[in-house]
């Protein structure tokens, strides 16, 4: 087929995009027709059907999808038991705004950060680097963030009082 070239680029794009991708973004992204988008993936899990192949193509939502087959999700279940637990960039910018200023809300994060923090508040409290401390007495009593013990193992602390002087403003 003369598409043939553009199969490495659909695997990338459904890779990239964690997420079920529509026929028509993958035929517009790649400027063809959707009806060839749609004998390429045909292809493309036809040849995913090896036995020896760890990944598959799902039609998902209204989308395609690259996802692991499911005989192998024991085995991808054990990553999570050897891949090092690390934070990202906003969890860690986060999790640095509540040491220096806790007890602290929600809101007085968002508002120090910018952003909408909800999900990376509830995975810091997930991984027990930050806990709930009770309720600010204000309208709405919003809850209170801190760190705990978990927070100042991770970072080689005996207390708060090691965290460095912040910069004057």
């Amino acid at each position: 087929m003369f598409y043939e070239h553009l199969k490495g680029n659909i695997e990338a794009v459904l890779f990239a995009a964690g997420q079920p991708v529509t026929e028509v973004q993958l035929a517009e992204m790649l400027s063809v027709e959707k009806e060839h988008i749609r004998i390429l993936l045909a292809q493309m899990k036809s040849e995913m059907e090896d036995a020896n192949r760890g990944l598959t193509i799902l039609e998902v939502a209204g989308g395609y999808q690259l996802c692991t087959k499911a005989e192998f999700a024991e085995t991808v279940a054990r990553l999570a038991e050897v891949q090092p637990n690390r934070l990202s960039k906003a969890a860690l910018e986060t999790l640095s705004v509540i040491a220096f200023k806790q007890p602290i809300t929600r809101a007085e994060i968002e508002e120090i950060r910018g952003v909408q923090v909800d999900r990376v508040l509830q995975n810091l409290i997930d991984k027990e680097l930050i806990k709930e401390l009770g309720r600010k007495e204000v309208i709405g009593r919003p809850i209170l963030y801190g760190t705990t013990e978990v927070f100042l193992n991770c970072f080689g602390m005996d207390s708060l009082s090691d965290l460095p002087p912040l910069p004057d403003e």
